[in-house]
């Protein structure tokens, strides 16, 4: 379906942060503010945005802070989950509402999974990708007793999946100086669509501290044609073009504050615990945040009062790789589960 509105380009600034964001659909029409990850930006929602602008919706896609033309910092702690909250916040009141549906992907899903769980009455509904709920906080110490250990043996993958998580604190400066050492080789060889021979072996997250690098021997991504089920050639440009003009300092500095984000976590309303619809995006590909066969998604069933989950045949970028199967699950949700939201 071809959208009736154009997708336009605002900027929201404040005392305290600067947010650009993409926009589609009728200002006054119901609002769905969709929120990136690691190391994306506002254009890959680029999919959902003039689908869900066309069923009626006001659809929003920010940069997040360290991404795009959103404002960058300098410090590990300005990328807070709580600070980044707060922006959300802003964007929101910016829009002159007081309440939204949430759609958030990979570091994108911690941001909605703690509106959802800190400021409830912001959120009419909330859905995820391929990342779930953690009451006690989106930190590796919360993942690992949820490891598949037939995949990941505990005597040579000790904290499985979730090594790369830990290489970022122990060795910063090289990571992010490695994924800046050829910005276009590292798009292409993160975004990869899902392969299903991947299922059921280890992940390359898995091994990342004992390599050296997420690349390594190498001390840059290889040269690896683009794969173009996730991102076009035009796409690409702007991907490299934001990050090559911010660097990886800001995406990268997110996992530097898995202390502060549990001690946030820990002062949620009724342990995290989520009341409103909420829906989850399995990707039936994705090995790293792989839920369908290991239990990584059971503390969110736990959690949430009223949630539906959706298997996805994707990878890791499932909005931008199954786009139509990502656009019908939450269409079918919203009419369903959230019907006093669905525009007159």
């Amino acid at each position: 379906m071809k959208s009736l509105f154009p997708v336009t380009e605002h900027t929201i600034a404040t005392a305290r942060h600067k947010t650009f964001f993409l926009a589609c659909g009728a200002p006054e029409a119901p609002p769905i503010i969709f929120v990136h990850g690691w190391p994306e930006l506002s254009l890959s929602w680029r999919h959902q945005l003039p689908c869900f602008a066309s069923l009626g919706f006001r659809a929003i896609a920010p940069d997040m802070r360290g991404y795009g033309r959103s404002a960058i910092y300098s410090r590990h702690e300005d990328y807070a989950l709580e600070v980044i909250v707060e922006d959300m916040l802003e964007l929101l009141s910016a829009l002159g509402r007081e309440s939204a549906i949430w759609v958030g992907h990979d570091w994108g899903s911690p941001v909605v999974w703690s509106m959802a769980s800190h400021h409830a009455d912001c959120c009419r509904a909330v859905a995820s990708l391929c990342v779930p709920h953690f009451p006690g906080g989106f930190r590796p110490e919360n993942m690992v007793p949820f490891v598949d250990r037939n995949v990941y043996p505990e005597a040579q993958y000790p904290v499985g999946q979730w090594d790369y998580q830990l290489f970022y604190e122990e060795n910063f400066e090289k990571a992010h100086r490695d994924f800046e050492a050829d910005v276009a080789s590292t798009v292409k060889a993160l975004f990869r669509s899902g392969n299903p021979a991947h299922k059921g072996k280890p992940a390359r997250t898995s091994d990342v501290r004992r390599r050296g690098g997420w690349f390594a021997p190498l001390d840059r991504a290889p040269p690896l044609p683009l794969d173009t089920r996730v991102l076009s050639e035009e796409e690409l440009a702007v991907y490299v073009a934001a990050l090559e003009r911010n660097g990886f300092f800001g995406p990268d500095s997110w996992y530097m504050n898995h202390q502060r984000n549990a001690a946030y976590a820990k002062r949620a309303p009724n342990g995290g615990r989520l009341s409103m619809p909420v829906l989850f995006l399995h990707g039936d590909y994705d090995v790293v945040c792989e839920t369908t066969v290991s239990r990584l998604a059971d503390p969110m069933r736990a959690a949430c009062d009223d949630l539906s989950e959706v298997v996805i045949p994707s990878g890791h970028w499932m909005a931008q790789e199954q786009p139509v199967a990502v656009n019908a699950a939450l269409a079918r949700w919203l009419a369903t589960k959230v019907p006093d939201a669905w525009p007159a």
